[in-house]
This record gives structure tokens, sequence and C-alpha cells, in this order.
């Protein structure tokens, strides 16, 4: 295999996994939403990634964007902790390095719950947990 098609290989997988995440994300938001119509307003996602040319880049980071924030953010507070932050990640997915930077920042003074989910299924489940706790 030549050099530049490996590149357009990985790419494509790249681009995959994005789409993938995606459609995770946007199911546990739809379910989120059918489920709890009271707490719709309360998760949002924190629209960090994306491709961005370099003044974008720039305006967005001096009006506060942080690389590494949760996917998802639910403003309920429980018996435990403040809110919840949800990364979304494919099944094979990884946390980078700044988003494993956010997690331990934030969530590290066990004020608010972090947690990484992979599924529909597994994200339903700890909506569940941390709204009955």
């Amino acid at each position: 295999m030549k050099f530049d098609d490996f590149l357009k290989t990985q790419s494509r997988q790249r681009r995959h996994m994005r789409d993938e995440e995606h459609r995770i994300q946007a199911a546990c938001v739809r379910w989120f939403r059918l489920k709890y119509p009271h707490l719709a307003a309360r998760l949002f996602a924190v629209p960090n990634g994306g491709r961005r040319d370099g003044i974008t880049g720039a305006r967005l980071k001096e009006e506060g964007v942080l690389a590494g924030v949760a996917d998802l953010i639910l403003l309920v507070p429980n018996a435990d902790y403040h809110a919840l932050l949800i990364e979304m990640k494919t099944p094979k997915g990884r946390q980078s390095e700044s988003q494993r930077a956010w997690q331990r920042a934030v969530a590290g003074n066990d004020d608010y719950l972090y947690v990484v989910c992979r599924s529909l299924e597994e994200f339903m489940k700890k909506i569940e947990e941390y709204l009955n706790n």
C-alpha cells in the first residue's frame, strides 16, 4: 500500500468514528428529551469539536472555549453531585489527553460526576442511576 493510500484510509476511519460518535450522541439526546421533557433544557451539548479556521478558533478561545470539555452536560443536581458531565465515545474510542486533563480538573473535587458513555444503553443506565440518586 502506498503511503498516500494509507493516509486516505486513516482519514476515512477517523471520519467514520466521528460519524458513529455523532449517531450515538444524537440517539442519547433524543431518548433523554422524550423520557424527560421537563429536563430537556438542562441537557445540552458543548460544541467544542469540528473544523474551524484559525481566526474562528482564536475568537472562540478568547470567548472561553476550552479543549477537552465533556460532550454533554446535565445541569441537574442530585444527592451527591452538582451536575453530570458526559463524554461520548464509540465502543473503541479513547479520551484525548485534553479530555482526561479537563476531567481531572473539574471532576477531581467530587462536585461533578464525569462519565464516559459508549452506547445508548450505557447512557440510559448512567442517566437513570444519576437521576435516581
